[in-house]
């Protein structure tokens, strides 16, 4: 009778359990781009090809895929970028990102960086990787600050590897950058 007593006693507490009200799990509210996606993918690793030649690399935690698989849009972006003959000479990251496929351009927003490998850093909230011309270019503030040098301004067009930058706006900064029309 004492085994049945406590089988009855257990059940009550089980029971009493599982009939208390927990939070509720979170959900979005309004539309998600998983939504509308065509495809959605984790660990997204792509490479970055112009003619035949690898540009570089891209790489995102995740990525939501839009017009018949030409358009992507990204979270957490890590870019790098290759000199003609394959050699790794930079990389870029970003928090968000948009690349075109059919276009070949790499669109990168917020807490953008780009890095060379002569130690050149520029920092923006906007860079556009164009893969066909091998150009890095932005229209709003930027700062790039190297090993002996500092460089800022609004908008700016350069190559990847940061060592031929044209300021478009405010060109400000000192060391060994040749500044316009000076």
């Amino acid at each position: 009778m004492r085994p049945l007593l406590l089988l009855a006693a257990m059940s009550v507490i089980a029971v009493g359990g599982c009939s208390r009200k927990g939070s509720k799990p979170p959900v979005k509210t309004g539309a998600s781009l998983a939504d509308s996606a065509e495809q959605v993918m984790q660990n997204v690793r792509y490479v970055l090809t112009s003619e035949g030649v690898q540009r570089g690399e891209l790489f995102a935690d995740s990525a939501y895929i839009f017009d018949d698989n030409s358009r992507y849009v990204l979270k957490n972006v890590r870019t790098t970028f290759n000199t003609a003959e394959g050699v790794k000479n930079g990389t870029m990251k970003a928090d968000r990102g948009k690349y075109n496929l059919r276009q070949q351009v790499l669109e990168g927003f917020g807490n953008v960086v780009i890095t060379n490998t002569d130690g050149r850093k520029l920092t923006s909230p906007y860079v556009k990787y164009n893969q066909a011309l091998n150009e890095v270019s932005s229209d709003t503030n930027f700062r790039m600050v190297g090993p002996r040098d500092t460089l800022a301004g609004i908008g700016f067009k350069a190559d990847p590897q940061l060592k031929h930058v044209q300021v478009l706006r405010n060109p400000r900064g000192g060391g060994s950058f040749t500044l316009p029309g000076q």
